[in-house]
């Protein structure tokens, strides 16, 4: 028993000053960065951040709040329409949040440009822009906290719906007034009226078949085409890959598409559909024998060549299909 008392000790008191203190001196800091956020979202609803700023106040502890970062290149020399295309509905979200009744200090806005965070990118091995990461509250950011640009885009709406799935914060996003729609539809309805008006006295043109029948395949093509997933979506109209240089007009996946793929798709639809008329007319017009050999091969090789075009595109977005037409 005496061997036990000599090398036993004194049970230690905790030191409950010292953490008290740690206590309230983390609690202080995080109130200074609170404070300093909803004071620049006052004045910005989307933060401006250059590298210190983003390691004060986005990754360094304690901080019981979100950021929605968007790392961008917003500069001239650096030719990113879609930076420029996404920036604007960032800034449409964040003023929605700014502004909205259910405002509070949970979520706050963010953007890094790369020519004023160069060291950002680096230091999260970044290489393309623009690129929305959410960095929680509690923890580092997960697969699911950076945002699928390509398969998502980049609309307002499409970016609300992500944040409430990583923080349970629903935003609704209210777009400023656009008057372009309202006018373009009065313009176009003055315009039917003064024909309708000039023409009053013969109303057959109401009954033109071919007229009908051309503003109907003016709407399927632009349906088919994928114009509505375009409005839905809001992706971007191309891709420029950040090392090449080299524009992607095609998207690589089957869940995506840009703008400028529209377009060519709709084109490709309008010749085929082209070189089918031409055909359907050589089979049933009463002209000379030798202009309806010359639509009926125009309207062949028409449908041939879009036809094999279109089919390259879907090779490229299917990949394995087994099919292929001349030179798809």
């Amino acid at each position: 028993q005496g061997l036990v008392c000599l090398f036993s000790r004194p049970t230690p008191r905790p030191r409950v000053g010292v953490l008290v203190c740690f206590c309230d001196y983390a609690a202080m800091v995080l109130s200074e960065k609170v404070s300093q956020l909803m004071e620049w979202t006052n004045k910005r609803p989307v933060i401006r951040m250059n590298g210190d700023k983003f390691r004060r106040l986005v990754k360094a502890p304690p901080r019981n709040y979100s950021v929605i970062v968007m790392f961008t290149a917003l500069q001239l020399h650096r030719q990113c329409v879609v930076c420029k295309q996404a920036d604007e509905e960032f800034q449409i979200l964040a003023n929605s949040w700014r502004y909205s009744s259910a405002f509070t200090n949970r979520i706050f806005f963010a953007m890094v440009d790369f020519d004023e965070g160069s060291d950002v990118f680096q230091m999260l091995n970044m290489n393309s822009a623009p690129t929305f990461i959410n960095f929680p509250a509690k923890g580092k950011p997960k697969r699911g906290d950076t945002y699928e640009l390509q398969v998502r885009g980049f609309s307002a709406e499409q970016i609300a719906r992500w944040i409430a799935d990583r923080t349970d914060v629903n935003i609704r996003v209210i777009r400023p007034p656009n008057y372009a729609g309202p006018l373009m539809l009065g313009l176009l309805l003055a315009v039917i009226g003064g024909l309708v008006y000039l023409r009053r006295s013969n109303m057959e043109f109401l009954f033109n078949k071919t007229g009908w029948a051309f503003a109907a395949l003016c709407f399927v093509l632009a349906m088919t085409s994928g114009q509505m997933w375009n409005h839905i979506r809001g992706p971007p109209y191309a891709h420029k890959n950040p090392h090449t240089g080299h524009v992607n007009y095609i998207h690589g996946s089957s869940q995506a598409q840009f703008v400028a793929e529209t377009h060519i798709v709709l084109l490709f639809n309008g010749g085929v559909t082209l070189g089918m008329v031409l055909l359907c007319e050589a089979a049933t017009s009463d002209m000379d024998i030798g202009k309806r050999k010359i639509m009926c091969v125009a309207g062949i090789g028409l449908v041939v060549l879009f036809f094999s075009w279109m089919l390259s595109i879907f090779r490229s977005k299917y990949h394995g299909y087994p099919y292929s037409f001349l030179m798809s």
